[in-house]
């Protein structure tokens, strides 16, 4: 993927930061295995999973941790 997406990790409130984090997430996902077919074929083995979803929870958590901080909490 060669498009820029990501201008900044700066958010105007902690809901679109959250937001953020899952867009990170998700293009993560996206930039891991990048045939659509795959991830399709994929998706219900980890979509059924209470590990898989427990996984997916923890890395949109590591990014909402990162946006956060970047955005100093919202506090300012």
């Amino acid at each position: 993927m060669t498009d820029t997406w990501l201008p900044s990790l700066i958010t105007q409130t902690p809901q679109e930061g959250y937001e953020l984090a899952i867009t990170l997430s998700r293009r993560g996902v996206k930039y891991t295995q990048p045939d659509m077919d795959t991830l399709k074929k994929l998706r219900p083995d980890y979509a059924n999973s209470a590990d898989g979803l427990t996984a997916a929870s923890h890395v949109i958590a590591v990014n909402f941790q990162t946006v956060a901080a970047v955005n100093n909490y919202w506090r300012g």
